[in-house]
């Protein structure tokens, strides 16, 4: 059940959508069978305990069966939810993951959770549809992994409390206790990724949340810890895939 500010809802056995006010959230949860989401407006952010996922309008998060998750809403969001019957959930990652979605995909996405009621074979062939197309698509995950080591998990608490904080990291080493060679060996170690490259994330996670709430390029920018706008705009574009202009003017 959902918790916090409760969203307008319609569901039925195969999915469903919920349509969330800023700042909605739902409990933790897990289900008997795995299940896509989509923003068709505003954006998701999925949280499982393998970390983070932020789901704008050009993404397609997926939770397996069993996977403990909660959902929350930045900006007006309108979210949709198909479940795979078991024959096609095997086909997707035993993992939480994000895809790219295709143009076709969103559609299909559309479509099973509108307003026209399909019958069974129809939404089994639109399933299936839609499960080829991610099949197709490259994992674009923007994903935030949630470090184990509590020398990182330290230094991601500062970094979720500032995003926007230039601190080299032997300095905010000095602040926890650990040395820049030491946190750096864990980052790889952990998460597969360098500081540097985990804080960019989790600076683009922060954009997409403030540009949600309405918030102006420049000051999302500085916000999020770049001096120069252009410099942001194109570390955006690298990993979300278009620019924070046109991200905001499709939500």
């Amino acid at each position: 059940m959902p918790d916090g500010r409760q969203p307008a809802s319609r569901i039925w056995p195969s999915g469903g959508a919920h349509l969330w006010p800023p700042g909605g959230a739902s409990a933790a949860d897990a289900h008997d069978r795995g299940h896509l989401v989509y923003a068709a407006r505003g954006v998701l952010s999925v949280h499982t305990e393998r970390g983070t996922s932020i789901v704008p309008a050009n993404r397609v998060a997926w939770t397996p069966a069993g996977c403990v998750h909660r959902h929350r809403a930045h900006g007006h969001t309108d979210m949709r939810i198909v479940f795979l019957p078991a024959a096609l959930a095997r086909l997707v990652p035993d993992r939480p993951a994000v895809f790219t979605a295709s143009d076709l995909a969103r559609e299909v996405l559309l479509a099973l959770t509108g307003p026209r009621e399909y019958d069974r074979g129809a939404s089994a062939r639109l399933r299936r549809v839609l499960v080829d197309e991610l099949r197709e698509a490259p994992e674009q995950p923007l994903q935030l992994p949630e470090p184990r080591d509590d020398r990182l998990r330290a230094l991601a608490r500062v970094m979720y409390e500032t995003p926007g904080d230039n601190t080299p990291l032997a300095e905010l080493g000095q602040r926890i206790g650990a040395s820049a060679r030491t946190l750096s060996r864990l980052f790889r170690a952990e998460l597969g990724m360098t500081f540097y490259e985990w804080r960019t994330q989790l600076r683009i996670h922060h954009a997409l949340v403030l540009l949600a709430d309405g918030y102006d390029t420049a000051r999302v920018a500085r916000a999020c810890g770049w001096a120069n706008p252009s410099h942001f705009i194109a570390a955006f574009t690298t990993v979300v895939g278009t620019t924070p202009g046109r991200h905001r003017a499709s939500g």
